[in-house]
């Protein structure tokens, strides 16, 4: 980023997101646009398996442990001023098993995928924007999660749900968010290759990406 470039960061689940918002939270103020078919907004005592990846926002907005949500006494990574929940789709699942809702204990602005279909996916994700083009900010970083993706032509990840957005409509997003000028970089996660043995779903997957960020 100091050099003019635009990051792309690839891992194995959403808790990459933690190390990527420490490293621009040390470079100055930045928001973050979350592209999630989950809210990943677990408290720790919620998640039945203790990850992180369903945590990911919760900690980088400070809340959870000390130890990953206040690292370098850095509490929040980033306010929820800054923060747009973009397309889960997970609220039923999330709400039996006892995670805390992000829109009655936040003030992070969310659209669901309900939500984003009725505005449609440009019109939404340019809603979201305003509150991040903001001159106190830097930038935004882009997280995205390949589960945001139909189930029905992404279903190489470890979580599935049924729906989702199509290329089409992830084109459109990531069109909508670089024509901003202030995206900054962007984490890129859950895509399971072990999933896809003869790589289609990766190569359906990039060519949207490309799509939206050439």
């Amino acid at each position: 980023m100091r050099a003019g470039q635009f990051p792309i960061v690839l891992g194995g689940d959403c808790s990459i997101l933690i190390g990527g918002m420490l490293g621009l939270r040390r470079l100055g103020r930045y928001g973050l646009f979350f592209v999630d078919g989950h809210a990943d907004f677990y408290q720790p005592e919620a998640e039945l398996h203790g990850e992180v990846a369903s945590m990911e926002l919760a900690i980088v907005s400070g809340r959870g442990p000390d130890l990953l949500a206040d690292i370098e006494g850095r509490r929040p990574l980033v306010p929820d001023a800054d923060i747009v929940a973009f397309g889960p789709r997970d609220a039923a699942a999330a709400a039996l098993e006892g995670s805390q809702d992000i829109s009655e204990v936040s003030a992070i602005q969310f659209y669901d995928l309900a939500g984003v279909r009725a505005l449609g996916v440009a019109e939404a994700a340019t809603w979201g924007l305003r509150g991040l083009l903001r001159d106190d900010l830097a930038g935004f970083w882009i997280h995205l999660d390949a589960n945001v993706l139909d189930d029905a032509i992404m279903p190489a990840v470890d979580y599935r749900l049924p729906d989702g957005l199509s290329p089409a409509e992830l084109s459109a997003l990531l069109r909508t968010l670089l024509a901003s000028g202030r995206a900054v970089g962007m984490t890129i996660t859950i895509f399971n290759p072990a999933l896809d043995p003869d790589g289609a779903i990766a190569r359906r997957f990039v060519a949207s990406l490309l799509a939206g960020l050439a």
